[in-house]
């Protein structure tokens, strides 16, 4: 059988993830272990407040995780969303994906799921995210008012205090943020995996992108693979993991797929600041970074390099 060399890519807040997953590869395992494994490794990271443990909380408080999992060799996938109290929401993808007939489990029936597999409840609040959820009121002279209608308040906390400022307008937002990784092992078998907290301050219960096999994550061995961050509603309404790779079964190379992913949410009425990055990977190991906004990087990293690098993720011309 030939042996492949490993690839994997991610997000730029995949470093630490990136290198454990690659010391598995590099031992012969697989990719699918390779990204559950990257993800648990930035869940568990309490500075970085875009997923799992310390992520950004909703505009009461509470902080729901999302995120799926895909094997390139079966496409099989699982995924779950809106999960409180429990940490680690890649490895309970991965049982909704091994362990039941399903591929989505939501809320309160994920949580019953994770509790009968044995996981131990765990806060996801930090002291450090709860303070900056009670400044984001403070900044924006909001109160939890009851006879203010919630939809409002969390419009008024996901909103920037100046629509002009330079980092905004460059998708550099606090709110947004996810992690997400694509590994090729020696096998040559792809798999792919993303998390999130979502959208800090959200409206309970809104889901995004990235627990959805299609808009914000898809994988396939026969075509290649990609994953999504960003405003995870412009992915949604043009299934952009999915459309990507379907580019690529349809003969384009990776970069003409990518332009055309690209392309689909051009003709979206995003608004200032939303922005849609995209990792993507074909089944020879060849990678590459797609964005809506300038100035956007991904990281990679093969078996024969010692650290991972950052790469310029591609802008769609003109």
């Amino acid at each position: 059988m030939t042996q492949h060399m490993p690839v994997i890519i991610s997000s730029e807040n995949g470093r630490g993830g990136m290198l454990a997953a690659m010391h598995l590869l590099r031992e012969g395992g697989s990719a699918l272990d390779a990204v559950e494994i990257a993800c648990r490794y930035v869940e568990d990271d309490p500075t970085d407040h875009s997923v799992g443990y310390g992520g950004l909380p909703n505009v009461l408080g509470d902080v729901e995780l999302d995120a799926s999992i895909m094997d390139g060799r079966t496409l099989s996938a699982g995924a779950v969303a809106a999960v409180m109290g429990y940490g680690r929401a890649i490895r309970l993808a991965r049982q909704v994906m091994e362990q039941t007939p399903h591929v989505l489990l939501a809320a309160r029936g994920a949580e019953r799921l994770a509790a009968e597999l044995g996981e131990s409840p765990q806060d996801q609040r930090t002291d450090e995210a709860l303070a900056r959820w009670r400044e984001r009121f403070t900044e924006r002279s909001v109160d939890l008012d009851e006879q203010v209608p919630l939809r409002a308040i969390a419009a008024q906390l996901t909103q920037p205090l100046n629509l002009q400022d330079k980092l905004y307008k460059a998708g550099r937002v606090d709110t947004l943020g996810t992690v997400n990784f694509i590994a090729r092992d020696q096998q040559g078998n792809l798999a792919s995996a993303v998390s999130t907290s979502g959208i800090g301050w959200k409206y309970p219960g809104r889901v995004g992108d990235s627990p959805l096999i299609g808009a914000g994550n898809y994988c396939d061995n026969r075509y290649g693979a990609a994953g999504c961050t960003g405003m995870g509603e412009l992915a949604i309404r043009v299934s952009t993991a999915r459309s990507l790779v379907l580019y690529l079964k349809m003969g384009m190379s990776l970069l003409d797929a990518g332009l055309e992913a690209l392309r689909d949410l051009q003709v979206l009425d995003a608004r200032t600041g939303q922005y849609m990055n995209i990792v993507a990977m074909t089944p020879d190991g060849a990678h590459a970074g797609f964005t809506t906004v300038a100035g956007k990087q991904y990281l990679y990293m093969t078996g024969a390099m010692n650290a991972p690098q950052l790469a310029e993720r591609t802008l769609l011309p003109g």
